[in-house]
């Protein structure tokens, strides 16, 4: 009786201290924490250590995007205002563009404000663009002008999640129901 009450006692410590059970994908330890150097909405040169100490949130996009880019931060901000003013205080969406030709600071500010103030645009010249995408495993690639030189830029909608030290935990897809992504980010928020 005394061995069972022993392995109950064990089992149930084990399960205080297991890591998280997330509903998004875990890819904690698979990607390299978060790092970089661009320039953010207000001009100015920021590093990924400016950001540390609240949950972010990081996407690539460029705000001529027809569809992918507003849909995405539209439900990042729903998202965001679900889970109410304290976790907002807590959290921080990072928008990279990856279209500097036409994403200068002024226009990426404007474009992230229409979203929230956890919302933060940032953008660089192509080699720190490339150094970051490549970093994060992520593609972008830019189409064909037409006869008024504008372009499309395919890129992808995932969202990666990092905790408060910068450490990648989450990569959240369109797929992801929201409730599981509002789960994951409380959860995230808490722990962190």
């Amino acid at each position: 009786m005394c061995k069972k009450l022993l392995l109950l006692l064990g089992g149930m410590l084990l399960v205080g201290c297991s890591e998280p059970s997330w509903q998004t994908k875990d890819i904690s330890g698979l990607m390299p924490p978060l790092a970089f150097e661009l320039t953010n909405e207000n001009g100015r040169t920021v590093s990924a250590e400016d950001y540390r100490g609240q949950v972010t949130l990081l996407f690539f996009g460029f705000t001529h995007c027809p569809d992918i880019c507003p849909t995405t931060l539209a439900h990042l901000a729903t998202i965001s205002d679900e889970l109410g003013k304290e976790a907002r205080g807590n959290l921080q969406v990072l928008f990279v563009s990856v279209d500097p030709a036409r994403d200068d600071p002024e226009i990426l500010s404007e474009y992230t404000d229409a979203f929230g103030a956890e919302f933060i645009g940032l953008t660089g010249d192509k080699a720190a663009l490339k150094a970051l995408t490549r970093r994060y495993r992520v593609t972008y690639g830019y189409g064909e002008k037409d006869e008024a030189g504008n372009y499309d830029v395919s890129h992808s909608s995932a969202v990666f999640a990092f905790d408060r030290d910068g450490e990648v935990q989450l990569l959240i897809r369109e797929s992801d129901p929201r409730e599981a992504v509002v789960g994951d980010l409380r959860q995230l928020l808490a722990s962190s």
